[in-house]
């Protein structure tokens, strides 16, 4: 028993080697957690000296809010970073400035706050024949000289000096009535009334043997009898002069001139000739309900509800009132995860017949979470005949209209944007663009 319990124990060197091993390693890993302690202490202090150094970032996190300018709109509520903000000046005002400001991350806008500045259309002179151009808004209006009429006096008030000399009774009764003397000097002559006030009297002056008849403006002697003055119909004689219609819309003749009307929707402007439309949503003149916008258009208004996508898979929530965006999708759901992340919904008011090329509307990224963006236009056939889709910068898109549209008629167009990262598609936003084209060129 004594031998067996003298194999088991160790002895005194085995101790002290065992011993000095376990001191061995307790020394290195205290060095290590030393080292450790150092380099953490070290990066703490790096950490609170680039603290120290970095400014504090603004609560604000939006660029100033821009005003529209007098005279004008502004196109474009959100001020995040990336966004941008469109200008468009009234009829008769052209947009002196930048017409598109973009807010950087700095939280300032790109350009310079625009202006919209009245068009002086008496520039080029219109007025003719010693006329008085007169400067209103989106329109001029000539005072014309004694004898001329007409948009810009180019036409000569009618004036007819009938010269009858040795004229029998007969015709001098036809002419001038129960005139005295026919030769008697300064004899004013005045024929029988007229009932129409389409027909008025001539005014006739007799001097040494020869009679002077004019009218009134507005009027002109027609056939062999001097004595009536006959009404001009304007809206058909100055139907489309060198200067345009008379009227923007309808002319509707008056006895010794005209006068112009407008259709529904619109207001008679200042200068008499033409039309501004109403803004029935600002007016608060529509019946719009709770749950429906009120969009102005050119001569009315519509009454729009926007309504988030009903995608197999995929489920949206309103976040604004003109925006949906996707719920999170399950992490197995790739059908939820392809569908679009969100949606928007714009609306637009054009004139009939609008000129093209021009640029309609313009979608840009915020931040790019990948490395490359794509635009498109979906909707087949029907879309591509009037829009297409172009890239005007490396995040932005701009929807362009290609041909001219006569209204009254409503277009749509869906613009996606899709960020790839190599390749994999990471999310697709779609924006729904409504048109809304008057009947009318005005």
């Amino acid at each position: 028993m004594l031998q067996d319990a003298a194999q088991e124990c160790p002895s005194r060197q085995e101790l002290q080697n065992s011993l000095r091993q376990v001191h061995k390693l307790l020394s290195a890993h205290e060095t290590s957690y030393v080292q450790s302690l150092r380099t953490l202490r070290k990066k703490i202090n790096l950490l609170q000296t680039s603290t120290a150094r970095q400014p504090a970032k603004p609560t604000n996190v939006t660029c100033p809010k821009l005003e529209a300018p007098a005279n004008g709109k502004k196109m474009g509520k959100v001020l995040l970073p990336g966004h941008e903000v469109h200008f468009l000046c009234d009829p008769g005002y052209e947009l002196v400035g930048s017409e598109t400001r973009q807010c950087k991350e700095s939280l300032t806008w790109t350009g310079q706050q625009p202006v919209c500045k009245d068009i002086n259309e008496c520039a080029p002179s219109p007025c003719v024949n010693g006329g008085t151009c007169e400067n209103e808004v989106n329109v001029f209006v000539c005072i014309c000289a004694k004898g001329w009429g007409g948009a810009t006096c180019q036409t000569p008030v009618p004036t007819f000096f009938i010269t009858i000399t040795n004229t029998s009774a007969a015709t001098a009764a036809g002419v001038a009535g129960s005139a005295g003397s026919a030769g008697s000097a300064g004899a004013s002559v005045s024929p029988p009334a007229t009932s129409s006030p389409l027909v008025r009297p001539s005014h006739c002056t007799q001097t040494q043997g020869t009679t002077h008849c004019t009218c009134e403006a507005g009027y002109t002697i027609s056939g062999r009898d001097t004595s009536v003055c006959t009404d001009i119909d304007e809206c058909e004689l100055f139907h489309m002069g060198q200067s345009g219609r008379l009227c923007v819309h309808t002319c509707v003749n008056t006895p010794g001139g005209y006068r112009c009307t407008c259709p529904a929707g619109y207001n008679l402007t200042r200068d008499g000739r033409n039309c501004k439309d109403v803004d029935e949503c600002a007016n608060r003149q529509h019946n719009c309900t709770k749950d429906q916008l009120c969009i102005n258009t050119y001569g009315g208004f519509q009454c729009v509800k926007v309504e988030c996508p009903r995608i197999r898979n995929a489920t949206y929530v309103k976040t604004s009132p003109l925006r949906c965006e996707r719920n999170p999708c399950p992490v197995d759901n790739r059908a939820c995860s392809q569908a679009p992340n969100s949606m928007s919904y714009h609306y637009l008011s054009v004139v009939s017949n609008l000129s093209a090329p021009r640029v309609m509307f313009r979608v840009s990224a915020m931040r790019m979470m990948g490395d490359t963006l794509r635009f498109s236009l979906l909707g087949g056939s029907r879309a591509r005949r009037h829009f297409t889709v172009q890239r005007s910068d490396r995040q932005t898109g701009q929807l362009m209209l290609v041909s001219s549209v006569q209204g009254p008629a409503t277009l749509e167009a869906e613009v996606e944007m899709s960020e790839l990262e190599k390749r994999v598609l990471l999310g697709r936003y779609i924006t729904k663009v409504t048109i809304f084209v008057s009947p009318y060129e005005f």
